[in-house]
C-alpha cells in the first residue's frame, strides 16, 4: 500500500498465463448487509448465501474482486486502518467458509470529504466510475470479455458499463441463488 493508492491491498498478480475472467462484486448490500457505513466487527453480518456464491465462482473459474466505495473515510466516520481490517475480516470470514476472495479495491474519496487528501470531485476510483475494475484487471490478468459485475445500486451497474463487461443488479434475498441463476447451474 502506498500513499498514491491507500486503498488498494491485492496480492501480487502472475506474471504471465492466459487471462482470467473475473466477478467483481460490490461489498455493502451484496456481500455484507449495508448496516450504514459498516466498519467495526460487530457490523459484519454476511448476506444470506454469500459464501456459497463465493465458492460458486471460484468453482467456475472466477477471480473473485471486492470493488467498494468506502465514503467513510472522506467524511470522517472511520479511518483507512478501519476500512482496511473490515475488509480483512470480511476477506476471512468467507475464507473460513471455502470462499476465496482474489482481491479487494475500495475508494475512500468523495467530493465533500473532511480531510484534503480524500477530497476528489470525481476520483477514477468511485463508482460509477470503472478505475477500480479497470486497475483490477490490468493488475491480475483479468479477461473483460469473460467477467461481469453484482452491485446493488444504479452506481454499480454504471461503472461495469464503462468498463465494458455486463452488470447485474442484486436486491436480495439470497446471493447464492442469484449466483447460480446467472451461471445457468
Amino acid at each position: 500500500m502506498t500513499d498514491a493508492d491507500p486503498a488498494r491491498t491485492p496480492p501480487a498478480p502472475p506474471a504471465s498465463g492466459p487471462l482470467v475472467p473475473a466477478a467483481f462484486l460490490d461489498r455493502d448490500g451484496v456481500l455484507n448487509r449495508d448496516v450504514g457505513y459498516p466498519h467495526r466487527e460487530q457490523d459484519l453480518e454476511l448476506i444470506s448465501g454469500a459464501a456459497e456464491a463465493v465458492r460458486l465462482l471460484n468453482r467456475h473459474g472466477f477471480f473473485t474482486v471486492i470493488v467498494t466505495n468506502q465514503s467513510g473515510v472522506a467524511r470522517g466516520m472511520f479511518d483507512l486502518d478501519q476500512m482496511n481490517a473490515f475488509n480483512a475480516l470480511l476477506v476471512r470470514r468467507l475464507q473460513v467458509q471455502g470462499a476465496v476472495i482474489g482481491a479487494v479495491y475500495a475508494c475512500p474519496y468523495h467530493s465533500s470529504a473532511i480531510e484534503d487528501r480524500w477530497r476528489h470531485a470525481d476520483h477514477p476510483d468511485r463508482k460509477p466510475n470503472p478505475g477500480m475494475i479497470l486497475r483490477a484487471a490490468a493488475d491480475h490478468r483479468l479477461d473483460l470479455a469473460r467477467s461481469f459485475m453484482i452491485g446493488d445500486r444504479p452506481s454499480d451497474m454504471e461503472a461495469a458499463r464503462r468498463a465494458g463487461i455486463p452488470g447485474f443488479l442484486f436486491q436480495g434475498p439470497d446471493l447464492n441463488l442469484f449466483v447460480a441463476d446467472l451461471l445457468g447451474v
